[in-house]
């Protein structure tokens, strides 16, 4: 893994010439959002940051070049997918994720734990960890927290999730409790391998273990297993799973306002799976500083495109059809420089491939561009009036009926 060693030999593991390694520092503050700096192996990420998903080391039609293009810092790969194809093994052979697929900038790999809950019909969870059934070729294979850990490693992100339980969310108390316990459980057996591994394989990456918060819609078990997450380890960031599953909105924004109180501000927060501009900004206004979704690329290969002055809109509306404007004319994205509205529909009426890349780099662009106007507002301390006004005039738009 000839960079993971660069790596090592120019940061020493501690440092990378521009700080601490995996120190969070905060630069400034408007109520509870926050923008700072987290210093990783490979490079440093400006917070509030949205990271754009590529489950099986790639953003889906995108390339590496056009993802930095969109102002991307970080993004997501998935353990589980990376582990059945092609195979982590394979992958550090080929450098790690970041040669693997020509990414330089740092990488964030889930544990799997969601696959816990989007393939619940098809996997076994005990004690011991999950059995999946492959959704390729129906193998069987059982994933453990100590598992995890060493196939999270020879991928080589800059930071790894620990494996947990992901409850559906609108499970009953007895299920989100049982969930979470599980998942501290798991916890202590990830730390514990975690921290075996480099003396068994000095010549991995450099690495740092993320914990995640379960609880499911119940918040005293969000702050209790909070507390006890944080007694667990003495972590560089924490995130909070297992919402966006299910439940609604507002239910997901009230256990933002329960369990926040409950993580120090030191450490960066990671809000898992969750990407829809309004509560991208809902939560940056908590105080989250990382996010990640799917539905950029996702609702971009099914038409769907988000917009300032107009919400989500869909490019197969007849309305389009003579359309010669840009997609967002607030938008800077190439998407929205270069091609019509009418050209855009016509390509995705026809089928063309292009479309669905044309309208994923406008959406990944979108949300980017959200997270960083919302630094911007937080460093000129003017967040809460400017996000109140945007969330305002986004949702009318979506209420609105289309023209």
């Amino acid at each position: 893994m000839q960079g993971n060693r660069a790596a090592r030999d120019a940061f020493g593991g501690t440092r990378n010439g521009s700080g601490p390694l995996f120190e969070y520092e905060i630069q400034g503050t408007d109520g509870a959002a926050r923008a700072g700096t987290l210093t990783l192996p490979h490079g440093r990420v400006q917070t509030p940051v949205f990271m754009p998903v590529g489950t099986q080391a790639t953003v889906k039609t995108l390339t590496p070049e056009e993802v930095d293009g969109l102002g991307a810092q970080i993004i997501l790969g998935n353990t589980y997918h990376l582990y059945l194809r092609p195979g982590h093994e394979l992958v550090r052979k080929m450098g790690g994720l970041h040669g693997f697929q020509n990414w330089h900038k740092p990488i964030l790999t889930d544990s799997g734990g969601f696959q816990v809950f989007s393939l619940s019909d098809i996997n076994r969870i005990e004690e011991e960890g999950v059995t999946f059934q492959s959704h390729i070729d129906g193998s069987r294979h059982l994933f453990t927290p100590e598992r995890v850990m060493e196939i999270e490693r020879d991928l080589g992100a800059d930071v790894i999730m620990a494996f947990d339980q992901c409850p559906p969310g609108q499970s009953s108390r007895e299920v989100a409790t049982e969930a979470y316990e599980r998942t501290l459980r798991w916890l202590e057996r990830c730390r514990t391998r975690f921290t075996e591994l480099p003396a068994e394989d000095p010549e991995g990456p450099v690495q740092t273990l993320f914990p995640i918060v379960q609880g499911g819609i119940y918040p005293d078990l969000r702050v209790a297993s909070a507390r006890a997450t944080l007694d667990a380890g003495d972590w560089h960031g924490i995130a909070i799973g297992g919402l966006s599953v299910g439940e609604p909105k507002p239910t997901m924004y009230g256990m933002l306002d329960a369990v926040m109180p409950a993580l120090p501000g030191r450490l960066p927060r990671y809000l898992m799976g969750v990407g829809y501009p309004d509560d991208l900004l809902e939560a940056i206004g908590r105080g989250i500083d990382l996010f990640d979704c799917v539905a950029p690329t996702r609702n971009g290969r099914n038409g769907a495109v988000w917009t300032a002055a107009e919400g989500q809109v869909n490019i197969k509306g007849n309305r389009f059809r003579e359309d010669a404007g840009p997609l967002d004319p607030e938008c800077d994205c190439y998407t929205c420089r270069t091609y019509s509205r009418a050209y855009l529909r016509h390509l995705f009426i026809a089928g063309e491939g292009l479309s669905m890349r044309l309208l994923s780099i406008h959406n990944l662009r979108f949300l980017v561009r959200l997270a960083e106007r919302s630094r911007e507002t937080i460093l000129a301390g003017t967040f809460a009036s400017w996000s109140t006004e945007w969330l305002a005039r986004f949702r009318a738009a979506r209420a609105a009926p289309a023209a």
